[in-house]
């Protein structure tokens, strides 16, 4: 990984839903706020934000989070789009409302769009900043965030607290990190129900990338699939060619939007001190506990502003 400038500045991009949902599927189902709603992810999200933000100590941090599931524009494109994902119960969705609030209480600059989803807002963000002299650091485990990587980026699975780079995307994938979209467009995603051209894996895409380079050549050089040392050639072949629109359709759906309604501004994703009064009002109606309280008037009063106390690369 390369080293980078003292002086350069980082931009933390947080796929907030992810961690949202892997709080409510960690935590046990036994916190409720003061209405008997359980709030068990509202908890588990709030110790990872308090966590990250003591680790990283984030000048710029972007909470992203997703509100719908059918709404996208993806769905235009493609109606099936993420049709095979169940919508969030009732009572995580008024959990993901006090997530939001809580992000925002805590200094991060806080996005949701009912046509854009996360991915889009965090790629739109990094592409603002990066024109700022921003490097990017994406707090996810999401594969598909390997298409926004660039010189001095990096994700990071917060969970298993590994950290990759561009160069890293290929031991992950076994394609450069500018052919993730079109490794999707091949492969498809089962995850958001994209279709892919069927029958393609992962090893048949990551042949086909590493010859032609991108799926624009690839498919104006179909004749040459049939010849290449790969299994099943010839039927390779064959099924690039009867879905040539679907695969073209499928890197539509996979390519992560940099124009969403985002701050374009570097003030604007400024970490701000936390709001201590609407935490703690926060906190009582969701009944945290004193030592996550703690933590969080510790952080509210030891705030500083300035770059060179706040960021530190962990």
């Amino acid at each position: 990984m390369e080293r980078l400038n003292s002086r350069t500045r980082t931009l933390y991009l947080l796929d907030a839903s992810m961690y949202v949902f892997r709080a409510w599927h960690s935590m046990p189902d036994q916190f409720f706020d003061i209405d008997g709603a359980p709030v068990n992810a509202v908890h588990g999200f709030t110790r990872f934000l308090l966590e990250f933000i003591e680790r990283a100590r984030p000048t710029h941090a972007l909470a992203a989070f997703d509100i719908s599931l059918a709404g996208s524009f993806r769905n235009a494109l493609y109606p099936a789009y993420k049709a095979n994902r169940e919508p969030a119960p009732p009572e995580l969705k008024r959990q993901f409302e006090y997530c939001r609030e809580i992000a925002a209480a805590l200094g991060f600059c806080v996005l949701a769009d009912a046509a854009y989803e996360a991915d889009d807002l965090i790629g739109s963000a990094q592409a603002a900043l990066r024109k700022h002299g921003f490097r990017s650091v994406i707090v996810s485990a999401d594969k598909d965030f390997g298409q926004l990587l660039d010189a001095g980026d990096e994700q990071w699975d917060y969970a298993r607290n590994l950290r990759w780079d561009a160069s890293g995307v290929h031991a992950k994938l076994g394609v450069q990190a500018k052919q993730v979209v079109d490794f999707l467009a091949l492969t498809g995603d089962a995850v958001d129900n994209i279709p892919g051209v069927p029958g393609i894996g992962p090893r048949t895409a990551a042949a086909l990338l590493a010859h032609f380079g991108t799926l624009d050549e690839l498919l104006a050089r179909l004749g040459e699939v049939s010849y290449l040392r790969i299994r099943g050639a010839a039927m390779v072949g064959a099924r690039l060619r009867a879905h040539a629109e679907q695969a073209l359709l499928s890197r539509r759906l996979a390519s992560i939007a940099l124009d969403a309604p985002v701050p374009r501004a570097p003030e604007a994703l400024l970490r701000r001190a936390p709001d201590a009064a609407t935490l703690d009002a926060l906190f009582e109606r969701v009944r945290l506990g004193p030592m996550t309280r703690a933590r969080a008037q510790k952080l509210a009063g030891s705030f500083d502003p300035s770059p060179a106390s706040i960021e530190a690369v962990p």
